[in-house]
Parts: structure tokens; C-alpha cells; sequence
């Protein structure tokens, strides 16, 4: 898949800010790159099976859209408050023992309840899958998305270094958690008007 369109959409899309990335950064900063590599592979599994979902299901899910578009959103967007509020909560530095980052499996189940996700799957499967093997379409994406995320995880894991003052990672936490808050209090704000 060497369309110029499709290479750039997904790299927009994958590499601009949303619930993915911002998880990802987080996580990065809090546990380093290595711990957060299950996440970053969840995500992109997760990613590329919504894409196969949404190209082998066009017909039914644009019938099925409308009826399932504010429940998801309203799932989607209550599950990323929750997470906004796990973010603020997140301990300091030296109490992080206990807490895990997100599994392989963590990762790729969130795409289901990820708005900005099923935007990029469903966009993929109707523009790109009509006219290619949905496998190809699959792959593809997940190749450009992988390193687009990968980055967000990497930065973290950088930032991170410098975080490991209680202070600094709470005000990192925060400021990731309000950021989290006001694109969900968007996305909620949309999907009621």
C-alpha cells in the first residue's frame, strides 16, 4: 500500500494527540519505555483488528452506526474519565511499585471504547479497503502506525528521566489528565449537539 494519501492520513492520525498517545506519554514517563512496549503493541494489534472489523463490516456498521453512535460515545468518553481520573491519582515515584502500565491485551481492548481509534478504522475501511485486500489495508496501517505511537511512548520514557521529583511527575499527571479530560468533555460536548 504505497498510496500517498493513505501514508499520510495514517501517520496524521496516529502520531497527532489523542487517548492512545496520551496514554502512551504517560505511561512512558511512569514506567519507562520497556514496561510500556505491551501497551504500544496492544494498541496497534488493537488498531489493525478494528480496521479488518470495520472493512469486512462496511455495510452493516454504517446501517449500525446511528443507533450505536452516542452509546459508544457515551462508553468511550465515561471510560476516559475514568482514566483521567486514574492519571490525576497516579502515585509518586517512589510508590509506582505497584501500579502496572497497560497489557498487550489492555491495549488493544481500549481501541474498542477509543473514539479517535474507530474514526481512524472506519475512515480507513471506507476509503482505503473498498479498492485493496483488507489484509493489506490492515497491515499497512499497523506498520505506519507503530512507530507514530512508539514515539509518544519514547518521549515519555524521556521525559520521565527528568520527572522523578514527587512534585514534577504529579504536575506531569495532571496536566495529562486535564488534557484527557477536556478532549473527552469535547468529543461529549459534540456527540450531544
Amino acid at each position: 500500500m504505497l498510496d500517498p494519501s493513505f501514508i499520510s492520513y495514517i501517520t496524521v492520525m496516529s502520531i497527532t494527540p489523542g487517548p492512545n498517545n496520551l496514554m502512551l506519554a504517560t505511561s512512558g514517563v511512569n514506567f519507562g519505555i520497556r514496561r510500556t512496549l505491551p501497551m504500544v503493541s496492544g494498541i496497534v494489534i488493537g488498531c489493525g483488528l478494528q480496521i479488518a472489523l470495520a472493512g469486512v463490516m462496511l455495510d452493516v456498521l454504517l446501517q449500525w452506526m446511528g443507533a450505536v453512535r452516542l452509546p459508544l460515545t457515551l462508553l468511550g468518553c465515561s471510560y476516559l474519565l475514568w482514566l483521567s481520573w486514574k492519571i490525576f491519582r497516579s502515585d509518586a515515584p517512589e510508590l509506582r511499585e505497584k501500579a502496572r502500565p497497560m497489557s498487550l491485551i489492555g491495549g488493544a481492548l481500549f481501541q474498542a471504547v477509543n473514539p479517535k481509534a474507530w474514526l481512524m478504522a472506519i475512515n480507513v475501511a471506507l476509503i482505503y479497503a473498498t479498492n485493496s485486500n483488507i489484509l493489506t489495508v490492515m497491515l499497512g496501517f499497523m506498520l505506519l502506525n507503530l512507530p507514530c505511537i512508539l514515539l509518544w511512548a519514547l518521549m515519555g520514557d524521556r521525559m520521565g528521566r527528568h520527572l522523578q521529583v514527587a512534585w514534577k511527575l504529579r504536575l506531569f499527571n495532571s496536566l495529562m489528565a486535564l488534557s484527557l479530560l477536556m478532549t473527552t468533555l469535547w468529543m461529549l460536548i459534540e456527540a450531544l449537539a
